[in-house]
């Protein structure tokens, strides 16, 4: 997304130097150099990161109550010639936080359910819901306290559908697993469906700052812009009226 957006910069500084508008060509050159040093050299992405993750920085095991949903949101899986799908790099950590959140519950004492949310969206033929719940089984999840939801295919859909299940299960709490650079977004759109869980991060992205110029941080930016224009979609999408209606909160959960 970055370097497409300084492509299409440089494009606009050609058809300028074109029209004999140096002077301007110059001076857009020069923000876009500033730019991608920002960028690629951390302090850009750190500051993007920042605004995402800080809220949620602190990840602490909720107080349990009585009857629990602990909600793990897919990130993709990968697929290898020859192999099985497996899930990303991404989705480990959240996998691996969920069945520690779920042991936690049991140990407690409570009731536990751990709903699974993620489709095939990248039609590896078969959902992520599904081989997420393979690799949570292998961690000791028992199948019966495993529930999929597998029609979603982004975060929006993730809160749609989860919410009739969630409706049928009546939680008293509400856990949400994510990454902490897409929990804001998740939960605004699952607040949307009158759903407001309690956020726990299984991972973080930090940039590097750096002299040199580094891919990973322009991977970082990319990133965080997409995380910032889903929020500033969701609003847009409010005052147009797109969106679907917001439902009233789950009943029985706080």
């Amino acid at each position: 997304m970055v370097l497409a957006l300084f492509v299409v910069g440089l494009a606009l500084a050609a058809l300028l130097a074109w029209l004999h508008r140096r002077r301007w060509a110059w001076g857009l050159v020069g923000v876009l150099a500033a730019l991608f040093l920002l960028a690629a050299c951390g302090p850009l992405p750190r500051w993007l990161l920042q605004g995402l993750q800080r809220p949620y920085a602190a990840v602490t095991a909720p107080a349990w109550e009585q009857r629990n949903a602990i909600v793990l949101l897919g990130a993709g899986t990968e697929l290898q010639r020859g192999a099985a799908p497996q899930p990303t790099l991404f989705a480990y950590g959240r996998i691996v936080k969920a069945a520690a959140l779920y042991r936690s519950c049991k140990t407690s004492g409570q009731q536990c359910l751990l709903l699974v949310s993620g489709g095939d969206s990248q039609h590896h033929h078969v959902a992520e819901a599904t081989v997420y719940a393979g690799v949570l089984r292998s961690l000791g999840v028992p199948a019966q306290d495993l529930q999929l939801e597998s029609k979603s295919r982004n975060t929006w859909q993730n809160a749609q559908f989860s919410r009739p299940l969630l409706q049928a299960w009546a939680p008293r709490k509400v856990v949400l697993v994510t990454s902490g650079v897409h929990m804001r977004r998740s939960l605004l759109y699952f607040a949307h469906f009158g759903i407001r869980p309690v956020p726990v991060v299984a991972d973080h992205v930090s940039a590097i700052v750096s002299f040199w110029p580094l891919a990973w941080n322009l991977a970082a930016c990319d990133v965080a812009l997409h995380e910032y224009l889903g929020i500033a979609r969701y609003y847009e999408y409010e005052w147009m009226g797109w969106n679907a209606p917001p439902l009233p909160p789950l009943t029985g959960s706080r």
